[in-house]
């Protein structure tokens, strides 16, 4: 498995003005020239980085640390009296940094929803068509955190800004491939994009169940994109209503879900969504109890109407709570167990939630009653319930414990239209990959592994996956040759969550495009979870660093999680030095 940082070079080097600034220090002209000068790349700053982080030793044994190159595809352009044209000395400097870079590296094609500023752009963002649409039209920029948010659509790949990734990817492709071949070689694996997923309003809190339900996409391509996609799956429109319990005439007839019906009238039953229709709904929360930290996971038990329905450990990562209680020590108090509602009788139950947090014994954390409702919205009547198991109540504060979902009184509608609806939106995300994988499989690293770059919600409790409808683009059978790159963050990157999950993808490669435990970790610790993702299957692992050049670090806006002994936000100090003892250390005597 190679180590592949991402290094910050791109606003710190890449992009920088041909001519040095007079204010400017020694070093930072320095810098500058080695970055614009006519033969001028990052490779001098990667070097200069890396090398703080592994001394290169020619009598060391280890292979030598790679990198991960980014390349911002919507900031290879200028704008000129013809319209927007290709930077070509940007580009040429993002090539010379892998001609010049005597390291293995995982080339990066960056273009997702985060801005980058580049003027390209807010062009673009100007035109409706490039813009994701909920049912309420196009969404305007948002923010997430300190970063703003373009949501973008990939709804259909006939807009300026495909073609713009497209123009940009081929400029970058073809001057690669005027590399010599030894140069190419070390081009060791490309990324796709970044992460791609469906959008919603309030990014940065809206990645819950709360709030009024708003997911992309609903352009005229998407809608019609839709009803193609039923068409093809039922190939006639009786079979698709014998499934809905519907009566349309035709394909031509079917919109997508839109509307809540506790809320607003609908014109069809099949008109309703909310974050439960497809017809699951979660049972999550938080728990803590004092145990050996070496004690197995606790683990929450669920039982519908007294009977049992499922249990769940608790080890989902919950940085809120951790930031809200800090005392526990630990951020891995989350749990969730989705239920099937759409095999239970109309009416009300009941869900009990218990606390196992030693073999057999139960402490009930809390119950709710909740509604299954019909399309008509008759009445619900309570279910026939048997005595729970024996257990325990909360008492002496030993157990601190939360349910967030499912609220108290809550209902759920199954609208069957609505799983449909969440199929072919997470088609569109990995149809959009394999169209950008297209590009690169005419070029002449056609023959280099190729990765996707996406998040997997499923590793955060409190997330409603379906709004991101990412799970296609994650599954082996979807994505033909393009292997699985993820993000791991907190216990996903080092916990038993992500191996349990990978066994059901059909990977059996891919790479760690994000890496963060979200901890501090020693560099035992740290080479011990490197080593199972090498032996799961990964091709390559990277986190972001800081880039310094002379010993020092760049002036720069820094990134929250990047891998530096100035970071001291989620132990990224200690991990900066985890990585180094892991690099320095013989495997034996870690």
């Amino acid at each position: 498995m190679l180590l592949a940082p991402m290094v910050a070079v791109v606003d710190s080097c890449i992009l920088l003005p041909t001519s040095p600034s007079p204010a400017a220090s020694a070093d930072s002209n320095a810098l500058a020239e080695s970055c614009t000068g006519p033969e001028g790349s990052a490779a001098q700053l990667v070097e200069s980085t890396l090398a703080r982080m592994e001394p290169r030793d020619k009598h060391a044994t280890r292979k030598p640390m790679g990198y991960t190159l980014p390349a911002p595809l919507l900031q290879l352009f200028k704008s000129g009296a013809d319209g927007w044209a290709i930077d070509i000395e940007r580009v040429q400097r993002v090539v010379r940094t892998i001609r010049d870079t005597d390291r293995p590296v995982v080339l990066y094609l960056f273009a997702t929803h985060f801005a980058t500023d580049a003027p390209l752009e807010q062009q673009l963002a100007k035109d409706a068509t490039n813009l994701a649409q909920t049912r309420d039209g196009p969404m305007a920029q948002g923010r997430y955190y300190d970063s703003a948010i373009h949501h973008w659509t990939f709804a259909t790949t006939q807009t300026e800004l495909t073609a713009r990734r497209v123009q940009a990817a081929e400029a970058l492709l073809a001057e690669t491939c005027l590399l010599p071949e030894a140069d190419r070689t070390k081009i060791q694996g490309i990324t796709l994009l970044g992460e791609l997923h469906h959008l919603f309003p309030d990014f940065e809190a809206g990645m819950g169940f709360n709030a009024p339900y708003r997911v992309t996409d609903y352009s005229e391509a998407s809608r019609t994109g839709f009803r193609a996609f039923l068409r093809n799956e039922f190939q006639r429109i009786d079979q698709l209503n014998r499934v809905l319990g519907s009566e349309f005439v035709a394909f031509e007839d079917i919109e997508p879900p839109t509307r809540d019906i506790r809320a607003e009238p609908l014109t069809r039953y099949t008109d309703h969504i909310d974050a439960f229709a497809h017809g699951t709904f979660p049972v999550s929360g938080w728990a803590y109890s004092k145990k050996d930290a070496h004690a197995r996971p606790a683990y929450v038990h669920v039982y519908l109407n007294g009977k049992f329905a499922g249990k769940t450990p608790v080890d989902k990562s919950r940085q809120d709570v951790l930031a809200a209680k800090p005392e526990f020590g630990t951020a891995n108090t989350g749990w969730r167990l989705n239920l099937d509602f759409r095999p239970l009788s109309t009416g009300v139950h009941k869900v009990d939630v218990f606390l196992e947090s030693r073999p057999g014994q139960l402490t009930l954390l809390g119950s709710r009653e909740i509604a299954v409702m019909d399309k008509t919205q008759s009445p619900p009547l309570r279910q026939t319930r048997v005595s729970m198991p024996p257990h325990d109540q909360l008492r002496d504060g030993s157990v601190q414990a939360h349910i967030d979902q499912p609220v108290d009184q809550a209902s759920y509608y199954y609208n069957p239209l609505v799983p449909l609806w969440h199929a072919f939106r997470g088609r569109q995300v990995a149809d959009y990959l394999k169209f950008m994988d297209q590009v690169v499989a005419r070029s002449c690293l056609s023959a280099t592994p190729r990765y996707t770059h996406q998040i997997i919600p499923f590793t955060n409790p409190s997330w409603d996956e379906n709004k991101f409808a990412i799970d296609a683009s994650l599954s082996a059978k979807s994505m033909g040759n393009i292997r699985l790159g993820v993000s791991l963050y907190g216990e996903a990157s080092y916990g038993a969550s992500f191996a349990k999950w990978y066994s059901t993808t059909g990977h059996r490669r891919y790479g760690i495009t994000e890496f963060h435990p979200l901890k501090a970790m020693s560099g035992h610790d740290l080479g011990q979870t490197l080593d199972q993702h090498a032996q799961r299957g990964a091709d390559f692992l990277s986190f972001f660093v800081e880039p310094y050049w002379l010993g020092r670090l760049v002036t720069r806006s820094h990134n929250l999680f990047s891998f530096d002994p100035s970071n001291a936000q989620f132990g990224s100090d200690r991990l900066y030095q985890a990585v180094k003892n892991h690099l320095v250390t013989p495997e034996t005597h870690r």
